[in-house]
């Protein structure tokens, strides 16, 4: 590690550097005196600054670029010393990608390894090699990992994660964030293509991409994101002798699809990178001068996945639309807590498909087994998590009402008392800005909570605590009554972890802890805002009530304005976004053959002809309205005909609006439901 003694010459009168001391500093760190405001440092990340064992001065907190520390707002003389803690960021285990006209070769990102895979460009062969046999000639280039291989219209394509982000170190492990890709075609040419391929082609690369730039893949080179502390905990020594591939969680592999071809060679699953999709963020915390690392973790499921209304309850299999498995993770001197919750979409056949309403009637299904994937999803969730408290908070009243009412009855029908129902009316019992009312909740599960506990791992390695059973919420979308909910919950179990291992004095609670406090409820908010745009495209309601502890009116004013905008991407380009999610996770298969692909799939009269009508007679109404004709009753009549002729093409539209919806063209709508 680079100390500031080996800093630009210039300046190294200005450095001071102190040992790490276990009291006051995170292990690994150095302490840093300067009194320039000013200097030429490698890459590092300032965290909370520190004088002693006990003081902390948060203001002076800055930003490190890639070659110069910014200025520090300094309180009184600029030759006041200033005391840093300050940690390295971990090396990048990077990859090569060297391309010729006939292969591409990509070398392990494990450090001194010779292997290099090789794939022909022409009969889409994997191989092992070595780096002897890499052409001179070959044009290279950095590369943080594959995501994998797909066919399209033009053939086999490879793509690669270019750019990465540092996100924090677990348990010693670095973990990233993909920052930016590239999709590279096997082919040099298109030219084979004729121009309708070609233009289809286009328009798969387009979903491709459009996955591509949702934000939140992350990635781990040597540590499994796909499990929970406690489920790793869990495992044997030979679990942890297989490759990070073979081990991985299905669940939440949103790239397993695109690794199919290296997972069938186990000598290649060293160049496969699981990839999660979801949210993840680390902070270094201090409470009463005890630094700890707070960790959350989002883990989207990739089975059943897809966007807000084109994808609700679960498929035969059991899996549930937009399942989330989200853990809070304390590390603390050695020792490690986690708790876990789920969120998922109403675990029976239901469906709420856009057409043109601001909220569309959800519809329940009459099919004679819909039993039968309600009980392999619960089956699958005991065996998994163990017991489980679902907290439903959807309205019991009105479109919902339906809804609420099929759940509870077919929870009372599996007899299971494993399975726990409670309902709650998120917005009739926090209607008027009453929010405090969600204490109501909260105590109403205390007991359960404290019985199913959380998984704790003292600093000597003994397990200390096992999590026996987890709260599954949802709501009609699984994104903002719930997130609220599982913040609360998960604050309540963060208060009880963090007095176990003494960060906490007796008597003291998190909500006092203002510093703190400001952390967690900026973290939970920004994963409400990742799982929202990941599933409705837009950030998610009510997160200045997470934010801040309390709902204001400029909340209310930004739901508003998100609200609209759910509305129209629900509405006219959400089939897109759902089209682009399947091809990603292979629920639709680009084939070799010629044939025409669900693109061509043509909009009947209907969809142009009536817009246009509507446009042309509003249009005609307004013209009349301000050119008047000879007389008042003349005007009336035009503007009543052409009037009329525009509500009656609105009605007419509204009546079919599920003709004019942006609706997914590759996957039937009976696979979908």
């Amino acid at each position: 590690m680079q100390t500031p003694g080996n800093a630009t010459a210039r300046h190294r009168e200005n450095y001071k550097y102190h040992p790490p001391q276990r009291t006051s500093w995170m292990p690994g760190s150095y302490g840093l005196e300067w009194k320039s405001t000013y200097e030429e440092l490698r890459p590092l990340r300032v965290l909370p600054l520190v004088s002693g064992n006990t003081h902390i001065i948060h203001s002076v907190v800055t930003e490190v670029s890639s070659l110069s520390l910014r200025p520090c707002p300094l309180k009184g003389s600029e030759e006041a010393t200033l005391v840093c803690v300050l940690k390295e960021e971990p090396r990048s285990r990077s990859g090569v990608r060297h391309t010729t006209p006939e292969k591409f070769f990509i070398e392990a990102c494990d450090e001194g390894a010779d292997a290099v895979l090789a794939i022909d460009r022409v009969s889409n062969e994997m191989t092992l090699t070595g780096k002897k046999d890499v052409p001179p000639s070959a044009v290279t280039k950095p590369i943080c990992g594959i995501m994998g291989t797909i066919r399209l219209v033009a053939g086999m394509y490879l793509i690669v994660i270019t750019r990465k982000r540092n996100v924090g170190s677990l348990l010693g492990h670095a973990v990233w964030k993909a920052v930016d890709f590239d999709v590279i075609s096997y082919k040099k040419t298109v030219l084979h293509l004729s121009e309708i391929q070609s233009q289809e082609n286009k328009t798969f690369l387009s979903m491709i991409n459009n996955v591509l730039t949702t934000d939140g893949f992350y990635f781990c080179t040597d540590y499994d994101l796909t499990h929970t502390l406690q489920r790793l905990a869990n495992t044997s020594p030979d679990f942890q002798e297989m490759s990070l591939l073979e081990r991985a969680d299905q669940r939440f592999v949103w790239n397993g699809n695109l690794l199919r071809e290296l997972a069938a060679q186990p000598e290649l699953h060293r160049f496969a990178l699981p990839v999660v999709h979801g949210f993840i963020v680390m902070k270094p915390c201090r409470i009463n001068g005890k630094i700890f690392e707070w960790i959350l973790i989002s883990r989207r499921s990739c089975f059943r996945a897809g966007v807000r209304y084109y994808v609700r309850g679960i498929d035969s299999e059991g899996h549930a639309a937009n399942f989330v498995e989200t853990e809070q993770i304390v590390l603390y001197e050695g020792a490690k807590a986690s708790f876990v919750q789920t969120r998922g979409s109403m675990p029976f056949y239901w469906s709420q498909r856009p057409n043109l309403k601001y909220k569309p009637k959800p519809i329940i299904s009459k099919a004679t087994n819909r039993m039968d994937g309600f009980q392999r999803h619960f089956d699958s969730q005991l065996l998994i998590y163990g017991k489980q408290t679902i907290l439903n908070l959807v309205n019991q009243k009105g479109s919902e009402k339906p809804l609420e009412q099929a759940f509870a009855n077919m929870v009372s029908g599996m007899n299971n008392g494993m399975l726990n129902y409670i309902a709650f009316d998120f917005h009739k019992e926090c209607s008027h800005m009453r929010w405090d009312r969600l204490q109501i909740l909260v105590n109403a599960v205390t007991e359960t909570q404290d019985e199913y506990s959380y998984f704790m791992v003292s600093s000597e390695g003994k397990t200390v605590a096992q999590q026996r059973g987890v709260f599954r919420s949802n709501c009609m979308d699984c994104l903002d009554r719930t997130n609220v909910i599982q913040s609360l919950l998960a604050r309540r179990s963060l208060q009880s972890q963090l007095q176990r291992m003494g960060v906490l004095n007796v008597g003291q609670q998190i909500e006092e802890q203002a510093e703190f406090e400001k952390i967690y409820k900026n973290a939970w908010a920004d994963n409400a805002n990742a799982c929202a745009v990941q599933y409705a495209g837009t950030g998610a309601l009510k997160t200045d009530f997470t934010r801040t502890g309390k709902r204001t009116r400029w909340g209310l004013l930004m739901d508003g304005w998100n609200s609209m905008i759910r509305y129209y991407k629900n509405n006219f380009s959400d089939g897109f976004r759902q089209d682009s999610i399947d091809l990603f996770l292979g629920n639709f298969a680009v084939e070799e053959s010629d044939g025409p692909t669900p693109l061509r799939v043509q909009k009947d009269w209907k969809f142009l002809t009536l817009p246009i009508i509507m446009l042309v007679a509003f249009s005609i109404c307004i013209v009349c309205l301000l050119m008047a004709g000879d007389t008042w009753t003349e005007t009336l009549a035009y503007v009543m005909f052409w009037g009329a002729a525009s509500a009656i093409t609105a009605t007419s539209i509204l009546f079919n609006g599920a003709d004019f919806v942006d609706a997914p063209k590759l996957v039937h709508k009976e696979k979908m439901d």
